[in-house]
């Protein structure tokens, strides 16, 4: 897995917080700041999670990406599988275990199963996370964080 699904979390949870706000839709500008990333980079990731239905974007003035569904039915496996789908969680052999070896066959079998029960713990729990918890728990901890400083020009 790479950083894709953290990235897409991100701008969902983001989304989900204008909406909440009133604040309408957001330009993938907005969102590749707050990420601190390239907007082209953005909207790539927004091809992809309007492709699965989570996004939606309007061209022109007064246009930008909102959310397609409501947030509390969007699920951060949902944003894993639009973003990440052919990513495997963790790596395997690049070239395979080596079959003159006994034992190295039976260790990639061994690790498999493993690794399967892994990967299916981890999208548990990411369905059991919505896009809406994720923004209300951010916005809690928001307010309960003590407001920056900003350094003063001299």
């Amino acid at each position: 897995m790479n950083c894709r699904f953290t990235m897409a979390a991100h701008m969902l949870g983001m989304l989900a917080c204008a909406e909440r706000e009133a604040r309408g839709p957001l330009t993938s500008e907005e969102m590749a700041g707050s990420i601190q990333t390239n907007a082209v980079v953005v909207r790539r990731l927004l091809r992809d999670l309007a492709q699965a239905g989570l996004v939606e974007t309007k061209r022109g003035v007064g246009g930008g990406v909102s959310l397609a569904r409501a947030a509390d039915e969007i699920t951060l496996r949902d944003v894993y599988e639009a973003v990440e789908e052919c990513e495997e969680l963790l790596g395997r052999y690049p070239s395979g275990p080596s079959q003159e070896c006994e034992i190295a066959p039976l260790v990639a079998d061994y690790l498999e199963v493993v690794v399967a029960r892994a990967e299916t713990a981890f999208k548990e729990s990411l369905a059991a996370t919505t896009v809406a918890k994720l923004s209300r728990e951010v916005g809690a901890r928001a307010r309960r964080k003590p407001a920056r400083r900003r350094a003063s020009s001299a």
